[in-house]
C-alpha cells in the first residue's frame, strides 16, 4: 500500500524554494529525517511541526493534507 501523504512539508519547501537539506540545518536534525518526513515514511511529533512552521513562516495547518472531502 502507498504512502498516504498526511504532511505537506515537502510542498511547503518547494514552494519557497527551501531543500529538506536546509530545513535539517534549521531544525539540528539528520537529513535522512526530514526526507523521510517529506516522502511521508514516517511523521515529525506535534511540537516538531509547530517548530517548522515557524521556521518555514506558514500556518501549522499548511503542513497537513486536508482531510475532508471536496464534493463540489
Amino acid at each position: 500500500m502507498a504512502n498516504k501523504a498526511i504532511n505537506r512539508i515537502k510542498v511547503v519547501l518547494v514552494e519557497q524554494g527551501k531543500s529538506s537539506k536546509w530545513l535539517a540545518g534549521k531544525l539540528g536534525m539528520n537529513e535522512s529525517t526530514i526526507s523521510r518526513w517529506c516522502t511521508n515514511n514516517t511523521q515529525p511529533p506535534v511540537d516538531t511541526l509547530s517548530e517548522i512552521a515557524k521556521i518555514l513562516n506558514v500556518d501549522i495547518r499548511e503542513l497537513l493534507s486536508s482531510t475532508k472531502k471536496s464534493y463540489n
